[in-house]
């Protein structure tokens, strides 16, 4: 089901603001991939080959991507998968061609796991976080690797989904048998939602069965988050917790997924509402630099602040948003 909407020219200038914020920003290596998967969606085609460039740059000798000192994450590096991916595709360099295998080699076989095969989060630890279902699945399937991607799927939702609550939980530790955090956290909810979108639109036709089975979890994720929307367009950052601070990103995310679903014709237009009040409340929330004021915030995530991935997920939605309404990208 589609929607008459329209993309006003002040929407556009938000979108340049903020897209100048996010290359100004500095990035972790989930950041960098994050922002590299907006500019690629939104057709900034040039930018995110020049993204594709630095992650094989500060590639690490085992593979993983746009990588950083002091960053120990498992799935995070392999967010800028995607992106590497087309770069090497469009440009024919070898060099981005050799960085997506390094980093495939990392994700498919090297990268620590459990038991049944799913990749925890962080090295050390035999953590799943509700995060790695954005970072690791889309660029195994966009790889080729789809019956992977849905493993991983799975065994992220198995680890973390509360049927109580119809939500994920942020952090469970395989070790202990225990959540470190049992928390609905919004933005880890978002990611979720929209990394299982990338994916829908990854898998091969043979796999109806699979796409269907990721679009009925989208959609217990968005029946079951939308009722904590508050007046203003925002989301408590534990979304069944009225206490704790509102912010923004988890809203962009959903609105990205929503307008997503329904331009791919897997989803009606039940959330559009809720999908436009997140929007509107981003747009007023741009600043005059350009930053996406109260999302969850860095450097700690604790607070409404700005972040990288704020800046990600108002491209996203966006360049989602602008597609529905019959934009070319």
């Amino acid at each position: 089901m589609t929607r008459q909407i329209s993309v006003s020219p002040g929407e556009k200038e938000l979108f340049e603001k903020a897209k100048r914020a996010a290359l100004a920003t500095q990035r972790h290596d989930w950041e960098h991939g994050a922002v590299a998967q907006a500019l690629l969606e939104a057709g900034e085609r040039e930018l995110a080959i020049l993204f594709a460039r630095e992650a094989a740059n500060r590639q690490a000798e085992d593979g993983r991507a746009s990588h950083l000192g002091d960053e120990i994450s498992e799935t995070d590096p392999c967010a800028i998968g995607e992106v590497l991916l087309f770069a090497a595709e469009e440009t024919r360099d070898p060099v981005f061609a050799r960085a997506a295998e390094k980093l495939l080699r990392w994700a498919l076989k090297d990268a620590p796991r459990s038991a049944e095969g799913t990749v925890y989060h962080l090295c050390g630890t035999r953590e799943f976080w509700v995060d790695s279902l954005y970072m690791l699945p889309p660029f195994l399937a966009r790889a080729g690797f789809p019956e992977e991607a849905m493993r991983q799927i799975d065994g992220y939702w198995n680890a973390l989904f509360l049927p109580e609550k119809g939500l994920l939980a942020h952090r469970y530790d395989e070790g202990t048998g225990r959540f470190v955090r049992a928390d609905v956290w919004g933005v880890g909810n978002g990611w979720a939602m929209a990394g299982m979108a990338r994916v829908r639109a990854l898998l091969p036709d043979r796999m109806a069965g699979e796409k269907e089975r990721l679009a009925e979890r989208i959609r217990i994720l968005l029946e079951n988050a939308a009722p904590y929307q508050n007046p203003d367009g925002s989301f408590p950052n534990v979304l069944d917790d009225p206490r704790s601070f509102p912010e923004l990103n988890f809203g962009q995310t959903a609105a990205y997924t929503v307008y997503r679903g329904m331009r791919e014709g897997w989803l009606g237009d039940q959330y559009f509402e809720t999908a436009e009040k997140a929007f509107r409340a981003s747009c007023a929330g741009v600043d005059p630099y350009g930053f996406v004021r109260d999302v969850c915030g860095v450097p700690d995530f604790d607070r409404p602040g700005a972040a990288p991935e704020g800046q990600a997920f108002f491209l996203l939605m966006c360049a989602a948003r602008r597609a529905l309404a019959g934009e070319k990208i």
